[in-house]
């Protein structure tokens, strides 16, 4: 059952509007679900978009933020819970314990990271949790085409594309989380 889904995404405020109104769709379609909201705690961004939306419909929000971009005064204290921590891993450990899912909107280097890392450990057999990117104006095309290159040259399974799925719209992506809850 998906009581929490962890959401990776942008710190960026630049990023294009609709990305803004598709976090934002997802944020509460999760609310209205009843499903809580885990993520990287800042107020930033598609991040802070999320979160806002969650806690506009009465969501549950819980944010994990490192101290170092606490101090920069990025975190969201305007959330259900923001758990402090000392460390991007121990924030990262976090964000993948506290999931039943999770959904990767655009974003940049950490998202990225983030979706690298979560990809590896369930094809390492360390969690089943469904992975859902959105798709948002074809923002993950380029990656699925590199992940389609390291196939056709075995450098991983071909099966790699069960580990994810890929959504277009975010009602999309919620009707994932519906099917995966049930």
């Amino acid at each position: 059952m998906i009581k929490n889904v962890t959401v990776y995404c942008s710190s960026s405020n630049h990023a294009p509007k609709g990305y803004f109104d598709d976090a934002a769709k997802i944020g509460s379609g999760l609310a209205d679900r009843g499903i809580g909201l885990v993520f990287g705690g800042g107020h930033v961004g598609l991040m802070g978009c999320i979160a806002d939306a969650v806690m506009k419909k009465g969501g549950s929000v819980r944010g994990i933020i490192p101290r170092f971009l606490e101090e920069k005064e990025v975190a969201h204290y305007g959330i259900s819970e923001l758990h402090v921590v000392q460390t991007m891993h121990e924030r990262k450990m976090k964000l993948t314990d506290w999931a039943d899912a999770f959904i990767i909107l655009p974003g940049g280097f950490g998202t990225l990271d983030e979706l690298m890392e979560i990809i590896t450990w369930k094809h390492l057999g360390q969690h089943q949790k469904p992975i859902i990117l959105l798709n948002t104006a074809g923002f993950w095309n380029p990656l699925i085409s590199f992940f389609d290159r390291i196939a056709d040259d075995r450098m991983v399974k071909a099966d790699y594309a069960n580990y994810y799925s890929v959504c277009e719209t975010p009602s999309e992506v919620l009707a994932a989380i519906d099917c995966a809850d049930q």
